[in-house]
């Protein structure tokens, strides 16, 4: 039994690889990109995801786009003939009977192709915009699966730590039972509870492997490439909180819609200067063979006399228009507005519920641990005192982790300036007794309860800039 005793002090001093000792002082914390193995992810996605080389290209395409919109209309080149009568020509011998070779260059009205560039210039405003949303959301993708993988095996070695315990309980179960000093039933619950252990070590087996394959396609590897990491879910650093004004510096769909309105207003300009005629100068030659050649130059104006029914149409639409992408900035930010208020409320009540658990949850069930094998070794207590002690204490310190892993989630969702519900950082399911023996359960939000894949709701999409 003193064997059983001595066991507690070695589980309990292996918990900081699982949580941070309860203290008071938070030393500052280094940036994120300080654990090497998570600089190494982001590095490898960033460079490598084809979203982000596709989108690249798009950038570059819509910048290809700039210096065609100012230049002038093509040239136009006429080549013709002109002759007396059909039985012979006459060039040479008729003075009206001639070749011909006339130069066309249109030339819009003043104004016209700047505002085409600038026009030009937001199309390549919303790519980059676009190209934002695919790195911060590629960038937080890769952040939300490391944590993952970290919360997954914190719970790996918890369950390890369970187990430890639970094959010295047995034994000393059977050997009770053996000499007539226990029942067979603590046994059997031992037995029991060693059995619900491997199906969830099974289980956490699989979701590491399921999050190692989401990893590994982010930075374009094979799914099976193994991912080593030194560093516990404790370990991460935590962000400070970001002001509302700074996420929407950093909220791509705002950015957009912006732009939209700076294209739709250029687009509106435009729009106006179409009520203008446009020109075209031509100048051409007449060569009459023997006869001294002639030449023209003229210019032609064009007449925009449907104007009540095509330009000024085009006017009134682009107006409807920029009125409808304004609205759409105020949409965007008063929800992104909206996220940052609830994400913001959320890393409050979840640091809160984190110091409670670091300052008060985890030194109590340690406590009662410790005092239940004593009971339980003076004979005062049942064995399963001792082993629903024990499910407690795992399970405070499963709660422990995933309150760690949702205020990572919700630090990361405030960064990436998402504008849909957060989501969360998902990892296994410890065994059912260490859940079902009252541990307190880790704060979640309302937006961080949907189901991985499920549809979230993402706000006014890129799509509609």
């Amino acid at each position: 039994m003193r064997t059983l005793l001595r066991l507690a002090p070695a589980l309990v001093l292996a918990a900081p690889a699982l949580a941070q000792a309860p203290h008071h002082d938070h030393p500052a914390t280094p940036p994120q990109e300080a654990d090497p193995v998570l600089a190494s992810l982001l590095a490898e996605a960033l460079g490598k995801h084809p979203d982000v080389q596709k989108a690249d290209a798009a950038v570059r395409m819509d910048q290809e786009r700039i210096p065609q919109a100012g230049v002038l209309p093509d040239p136009s080149l006429s080549l013709g003939i002109q002759n007396d009568g059909f039985k012979e020509l006459q060039i040479g011998k008729m003075e009206t009977s001639y070749y011909s070779v006339a130069f066309t260059q249109p030339f819009p009205w003043p104004g016209k192709r700047g505002l085409r560039r600038e026009v030009a210039a937001a199309g390549v405003d919303l790519s980059e915009a676009t190209r934002s949303r695919v790195l911060l959301g590629l960038e937080a993708d890769v952040r939300r699966g490391y944590a993952a993988l970290l919360l997954i095996r914190g719970q790996k070695e918890l369950l390890a730590q369970q187990a430890v315990f639970l094959e010295q309980s047995e034994r000393l179960a059977r050997t009770r039972y053996e000499v007539g000093q226990g029942s067979q039933g603590d046994l059997l619950r031992a037995q029991l509870e060693l059995t619900r252990l491997k199906q969830a070590a099974w289980s956490l087996e699989a979701e590491e492997r399921s999050t190692l394959a989401g990893l590994n396609r982010l930075r374009q590897h094979d799914p099976a490439d193994p991912i080593a990491t030194t560093a516990a879910l404790a370990d991460l650093p935590e962000p400070g909180l970001l002001t509302a004004d700074q996420v929407e510096a950093r909220s791509p769909e705002l950015a957009g819609a912006r732009a939209s309105v700076r294209q739709t207003e250029k687009l509106l300009d435009l729009a106006k200067l179409d009520r203008r005629p446009d020109f075209a100068v031509t100048a051409g030659i007449m060569p009459r063979g023997s006869l001294d050649p002639m030449w023209q130059v003229g210019v032609s104006i064009s007449l925009p006399i449907y104007g009540r029914h095509k330009q000024q149409r085009a006017v009134a639409e682009h107006e409807h228009h920029r009125r409808g992408q304004g609205a759409e900035v105020e949409s965007v930010r008063t929800l992104l507005r909206q996220r940052t208020e609830e994400r913001t409320i959320q890393i409050e009540t979840l640091r809160r519920t984190r110091d409670l658990y670091r300052e008060g949850l985890l030194v109590q069930s340690e406590a009662n641990f410790k005092a239940s094998l004593a009971q339980y070794e003076a004979g005062r207590a049942p064995f399963l005192g001792a082993l629903e002690a024990l499910n407690g204490w795992v399970g405070d310190q499963g709660a422990y982790l995933q309150t760690l892993a949702q205020l990572q989630a919700q630090h990361i969702a405030l960064s990436e300036a998402a504008l849909g519900a957060t989501p969360p950082v998902n990892g296994g399911s410890l065994a059912s007794a260490s859940l079902a023996s009252g541990a307190a359960a880790p704060a979640k939000s309302a937006s961080s309860a949907k189901a991985p894949g499920q549809a979230q709701d993402s706000g006014p999409a890129m799509s509609k800039m």
